[in-house]
């Protein structure tokens, strides 16, 4: 008889689903690990339990049972080693204490994750039993799945927390920049066009004629630079909270959109590659739309993008186009995406990107620019995954 039909396996199983269903209801990572330090003192009488949590690539010590075991602090070597291979790792004799000292006999640890990524390590020890069998490893390693899914919802659930934030904060902000772009230097730029206009009809001098030209036109310019960025802050102000939307549909317009509109431009895309649904506003489609007219406007004849999409994790979706065009200057990269910030040879505002940063952080994304395969740009939005 396999392990797995034993008839205590089948009930361990049970106990241990009965505790991801309350792990999946913890509203905080401290939360999970007190629950899973006691499912584990409790279902497997074993005294010594360490939770591991790793945060972008960085184990920590989340929660242990031990009292010489500080949160925070250095996990052991081998949870490290089980956060390296990403594989169930058993020690046994010497190797399973802390140092020369330690009386444990045996010692687990059990990595676990969504997709590639580890996200915590669940470590057990024993001063009495020689080895740790399939009776505590298969029950551990459900376990440490229930409580990575309870992680990664919680972090999920953070980030668009603070995504919600952010864009409230800057709703806050952009009604005040509102206010000061079309209030107070739109009506000063008014009355210096205004006394301009006046001053015009006054003098002879060509030389005077042409500088009270020249602040009629630079007023103008400025008047309409207010106007466009004013534009671009109602907008943003308007965005409501990111929700669940379809991706596919929202690419395959935007692509046919992009493509009628310039006939420079070529599209890589296949539709069945984006069958996910991510939290977005209603402005995402602008994201792509920026990026892809981009392309078009910015390189001197036939361009090429080609669209593709990536699943780093299992909360998380990575939506790239790279080109084939003449790229971005590497010293420009990191400054792209600031209002106002432009090449010097284009002739636009310098807001398009600002705008595309802007409104994916505010969905709780982010944006990145790097050099694509063809020697062109390869722009990738990251956003949260449903």
């Amino acid at each position: 008889m396999g392990f797995e039909q034993r008839q205590d396996f089948a009930r361990q199983v049970a106990d241990l689903n009965k505790y991801g269903q309350a792990l999946n209801q913890c509203e905080s990572v401290d939360e999970v690990v007190s629950l899973t330090l006691e499912a584990i003192t409790i279902l497997f009488e074993l005294s010594d339990v360490t939770v591991v949590e790793v945060r972008d690539g960085d184990p920590h010590v989340a929660g242990s049972t031990n009292p010489e075991v500080s949160a925070g602090g250095t996990p052991s070597e081998v949870a490290k080693r089980a956060h390296g291979t990403g594989e169930t790792v058993t020690a046994t004799g010497e190797a399973a204490g802390r140092d020369a000292d330690d009386d444990t006999t045996a010692t687990l640890a059990v990595p676990e994750g969504i997709v590639d990524e580890t996200i915590c390590v669940i470590v057990v020890r024993s001063t009495s039993a020689e080895a740790f069998g399939d009776e505590v490893v298969r029950p551990m390693e459900i376990l440490a799945t229930h409580a990575a899914t309870a992680i990664s919802n919680i972090r999920s659930r953070e980030r668009l927390e603070r995504a919600r934030q952010d864009l409230q904060t800057r709703k806050e902000m952009v009604e005040l920049y509102d206010r000061l772009l079309r209030h107070d230097i739109g009506n000063d730029l008014q009355v210096i066009a205004g006394f301009a206009d006046a001053v015009a009809d006054m003098v002879e001098d060509e030389q005077a004629s042409e500088y009270v030209a020249r602040i009629e036109r630079a007023a103008s310019n400025s008047a309409d630079l207010v106007e466009r960025v004013g534009d671009l802050v109602s907008t943003l102000e308007s965005q409501r909270e990111p929700e669940p939307r379809d991706l596919r549909p929202l690419l395959e317009e935007t692509v046919r959109d992009a493509t009628d509109q310039y006939g420079s431009l070529s599209v890589a895309f296949d539709p069945a590659a984006f069958e996910y649904r991510v939290y977005a506003g209603d402005l995402l489609d602008s994201v792509f739309t920026n990026v892809l007219t981009n392309a078009a406007v910015h390189n001197a004849g036939a361009v090429t993008v080609d669209i593709y999409a990536e699943a780093p994790a299992s909360d998380r979706l990575v939506v790239g186009m790279a080109d084939d065009g003449s790229g971005i200057d590497p010293d420009l990269r990191d400054d792209i995406f600031e209002m106002g910030v432009k090449g010097p040879d284009s002739e636009g505002t310098g807001f398009g990107l600002g705008f595309v940063r802007a409104l994916t952080e505010s969905y709780g994304g982010a944006v990145e620019v790097r050099e694509s395969d063809a020697g062109g740009a390869d722009f990738r939005v990251a956003l949260e995954r449903v």
